[in-house]
Order: C-alpha cells, then structure tokens, then sequence
C-alpha cells in the first residue's frame, strides 16, 4: 500500500475501513479551541471575583491576589511535567483530566471561606489549565507542521475569546446570584464542556500530517537537552516571559482597577 501524500479528510484511512468525523486535522483544531474557550475564564475572570472576595470576608486584596499568583506558577511551572505525560498518555487522558480541575477549582473557590481554600482552589486551577492549554497547542502543532503560525494563533485565540464571551454573563451572575453561585456554576459548566470535548481529541499518527516545505526545523522533533543547548530557546524564554509578566499583572488588576475609577 502506498503512503497517503495529501492531507485529504481521509488521509491515514485504511482502504474499506471509514473514517470518523473528527480525525480531520481541523476538526482537531476546532475541537482544542473549544477546550481552550472552556479553560480561559478560570485565569481571565478572576478579577471579577476580587472585589466581592474582599467584602464578603474583608481580607486585604494583596492576600486575596496570593491566590492568582499561586495559580500562574502552578500552570505555568509544572509545563514541563505536563509536556512529558502529554507524550505518554495522548492528548485525550490529559485534556480530560485537566478539565476535571478547572471544575473542580471553580467549586472548591464557591465553599471557601478561608484564604487557604481558594490557595488550594487557584493550585488546583493551575494544574488544570495548564494541563489543557499544554495539550492543545501540542496537539495544534502536531497536526500542522506545515501551517505551525496558524494552527497555534487560533488556538491561543480561542483562550482570549472564552474569556470575552463569557466575561458579562459572569459579571451578571455575580451581582444577581453571588460570586459563590458565578463559581460554581461556571466551574461546572466549563468543566463539563472541556471534558466532553475532551474524548475527540488525538494526536496524529506519522503517515497522516507532512512537514513544511519553508520550516526545515520541523522535519524532526529536538530533545529537551537539545533545545537547552541552544541560544535561541533562552531568547525566546526570555522574550516571552518580559510580555507575559506585564500582561497578566493587567489581567489580574483590571477588574479592581475599574472598580476603584469607578
């Protein structure tokens, strides 16, 4: 049999046996979209949450803020660990698995009444969504070596747009209902979402995706030690943590920020 040379909806597909819907590399990259549009509020919508934190049980904001902090070391630090169980178990036991805590970080968050619940909440959270946002940008990758720019821009997208279509109804439910009742209803809505969509999720087998033609990078996979070894990984780590430390300082006070201009 020869090798499929094409990236055709059927490509990887035996002769006679059918191929499902979701095995298209775009359907892939919509499904790790929506697992991100799930994940995003558990980071973007905390700032909502601060203020009526702070009324509700009068702790100083700089305590209440602790918890944000905890929840971007935990996602961001524990990536690489992440990274090697992504290789190991696929996309789809991790994606499941960080969905259960990003639940399971909005509910514990709605029965806090201690400083060190929603600590334990945000360590929770970021282990959840660092899980999931690791995974899909792996997967994005994986299934298009050959569009790598477009494939991971619409994924990161969709953790900025879950944010943005959900920030009112949040912010609407939180002055009707209670931040309480915003966590744990959203907590299990976004769960559940990432969960499901979870299970649709896989990586690419060898014959079914082509490197690029321009990247020449992308013909092979580096090593960790590899990619340590090299100059350019430390620029970059060094450029992207300059953009992202101002960036989420922003998202964490916004919300605070607004409240006090009134």
């Amino acid at each position: 049999m020869s090798t499929p040379t094409s990236l055709s909806p059927a490509v990887g597909a035996s002769a006679g046996v059918p191929v499902r819907w979701y095995a298209s590399r775009w359907t892939q990259l919509v499904v790790g979209i929506v697992c991100m549009i799930a994940t995003a509020n558990i980071q973007y919508a905390w700032t909502l949450f601060v203020p009526e934190i702070q009324k509700s049980f009068g702790w100083e904001r700089a305590s209440i803020q602790i918890a944000f902090t905890i929840f971007v070391l935990v996602q961001t630090w524990l990536a690489p660990i992440e990274g090697y169980f992504i290789d190991k178990f696929g996309p789809r036991l991790i994606v499941a698995f960080g969905a259960l805590f990003i639940g399971a970080a909005w509910v514990i968050n709605s029965q806090a009444t201690t400083l060190l619940g929603f600590y334990i909440g945000a360590a929770v959270g970021g282990i959840g969504v660092g899980s999931i946002y690791a995974t899909c940008i792996n997967n994005a990758l994986k299934w298009f070596p050959d569009r790598r720019g477009l494939a991971v821009g619409l994924t990161a997208g969709g953790y900025g747009a879950g944010s943005a279509a959900t920030i009112l109804p949040i912010a609407a439910m939180i002055e009707s209902s209670g931040f309480q009742e915003a966590f744990f209803f959203f907590g299990v809505m976004q769960g559940s979402l990432a969960f499901l969509a979870a299970w649709f999720l896989r990586a690419p087998k060898a014959h079914e995706i082509r490197a690029s033609a321009k990247l020449t990078q992308s013909r092979r996979d580096y090593t960790l030690k590899e990619a340590l070894n090299t100059r350019l990984f430390w620029l970059m780590l060094l450029m992207f943590s300059c953009v992202v430390t101002g960036g989420m300082m922003a998202v964490a006070q916004l919300g605070v920020i607004a409240q006090d201009l009134g």
